[in-house]
């Protein structure tokens, strides 16, 4: 990589990670993916842009147990990205007192990328704030790029028209059968509800999913979706073909 990158002309991408919350049905603290913030954190940085960190609601951030690469149950071991991340202290300190989306300033960003997990389903889901967010970026001209469950927003994110962002649009999130599996796996009903269902009862839309825990992710015009957790890098790799290095 050339050493003569020109900051003021760097890419900006605002991330937007979930606050720690406490799952309804299996009484789990939740929170976000690790690999979801932290491939494309990396697939942006090594582009040269920059990425800046941010939650919804500010403060702490708390990754999800499973998606940690030293958890006891071994679901993540292979993360070693994760694993870096979380062990470099210059990179851990960026989820620590976590600034607000609205103590940002969206003019200042090319793009923004909101990484999913459990928390979303709860804490995101009916953050009509948020979602104003989300739609004021995209109506703004910024590349909107969600993954996993955080695209459970645009089941209620509306433009200022009244629409749902998503009106005309092909999309992807979490698929049914990848709900299925996560339930077979831990023994017990783990979201209080699947995207994907969600999302085929809106008319007008296009949600489209591919393989279990295959890397996928789509783009719409300006809107860039992944559909869950092995598809983060390439939900941002999306991001830098359309915004260019």
């Amino acid at each position: 990589m050339s050493g003569n990158i020109d900051i003021h002309t760097k890419k900006r991408v605002l991330m937007v990670a979930a606050n720690p919350g406490v799952s309804p049905t299996t009484g789990w603290p939740i929170g976000f993916w690790w690999a979801e913030l932290t491939h494309p954190y990396w697939t942006f940085t090594e582009a040269g842009y920059e990425a800046d960190i941010v939650s919804p609601k500010g403060g702490d951030l708390v990754a999800d147990g499973f998606s940690d690469p030293e958890d006891a149950s071994g679901y993540s071991a292979a993360d070693i990205l994760s694993l870096g991340f979380k062990k470099s202290p210059t990179h851990a300190a960026l989820l620590k007192a976590t600034k607000s989306v609205h103590e940002v300033d969206l003019a200042g960003y090319d793009a923004i990328f909101l990484a999913g997990g459990q928390s979303p389903m709860v804490t995101m889901i009916d953050d009509a704030e948020l979602h104003g967010f989300v739609a004021r970026a995209y109506e703004a001209g910024k590349v909107v790029a969600i993954v996993c469950h955080g695209t459970c927003v645009l089941l209620k994110t509306r433009l200022s028209n009244g629409e749902l962002l998503v009106k005309g649009k092909t999309w992807t999130g979490f698929a049914n059968s990848e709900e299925a599996f996560a339930d077979s796996f831990v023994g017990k009903r783990i979201q209080p509800f699947w995207i994907e269902e969600e999302a085929r009862k809106i008319e007008g839309t296009n949600f489209i999913v591919q393989g279990m825990f295959k890397p996928f992710a789509v783009r719409d015009g300006n809107l860039i979706t992944g559909q869950q957790q092995n598809s983060g890098a390439a939900a941002a790799e999306l991001v830098v073909a359309t915004l260019g290095r």
